[in-house]
């Protein structure tokens, strides 16, 4: 198999002030990661994710059934922690392309396009941005997203996640919706080296961008509409995923 594919789905859904994990929550009658594993079925890059569940995972568990495979997080660590809780089923995929249960907007096309670049590219990771004029309105939603820091050639050095972002870096208006294609053997070869060393002490997954430019490897990117990088956090940021 060339890509495997994970989805991030242990969050616990607090802030939408609701009973059910997050990844349950109903978009127009279905919940989120319905949306998203319909759109993976439809991109034909892999019919068998990984899905790595939380606290509530039975409830997942129980609507989604046996036709996937289920990683538990137990504590939510971070990204990083998240993805290593799926090592026992990581296989011998090319690459490994990591999704979000709360981000139900990405587009087929936008899934072939990050695998087609990264495997184009020859990179050990290919990343999605979006680039928004500011962040009013709508758009204020991704003050709360990941920054794109570059080098000085337009080199992808780093992100910088808001909550530990400096006034400068919060001002860069291009945002890391977090849609990350790996090598898969650089990928476990790297992730138990992340680090909690941040104000969530949790472990990052985009914290690979800057050892992977520390190791002068090549970092692909690819464009994408700034409303596919939508997640839900809050009530709010549903409503405007709803009317998006």
């Amino acid at each position: 198999m060339n890509t495997q594919i994970i989805i991030l789905a242990a969050g616990h859904g607090k802030r939408m002030q609701s009973e059910l994990p997050k990844a349950l929550t109903p978009l127009h009658g279905k919940p989120f990661i319905s949306h998203l594993l319909e759109t993976i079925k439809k991109s034909d890059i892999d019919q068998n994710p990984i899905i790595v569940v939380g606290q509530k995972r039975e409830q997942i568990i129980d609507v989604l059934g046996q036709a996937y495979r289920y990683a538990v997080q137990e504590e939510q660590l971070g990204t990083g922690h998240a993805v290593m809780m799926t090592e026992h089923l990581k296989g011998d995929s090319k690459q490994t392309l990591v999704l979000y249960a709360d981000h139900p907007l990405v587009s087929t096309d936008t899934i072939r396009n990050i695998i087609n670049t990264h495997e184009k590219e020859n990179a050990v990771l290919t990343m999605a941005t979006a680039q928004v004029p500011d962040f009013h309105d709508w758009r204020s939603t991704f003050l709360s997203f990941g920054r794109f820091v570059r080098d000085e050639e337009g080199n992808i050095s780093r992100i910088v996640e808001a909550k530990d972002a400096t006034e400068d870096e919060k001002a860069i208006t291009e945002v890391n919706p977090a849609y990350m294609c790996f090598d898969t053997n650089w990928l476990w070869d790297h992730l138990h080296s992340l680090k909690n060393e941040n104000n969530q002490k949790e472990y990052y997954l985009t914290d690979l961008v800057s050892l992977a430019f520390a190791e002068k490897q090549k970092i692909a990117s690819v464009a994408i509409d700034p409303r596919e990088a939508l997640g839900v956090n809050t009530k709010e940021q549903l409503e405007l995923i709803e009317r998006i």
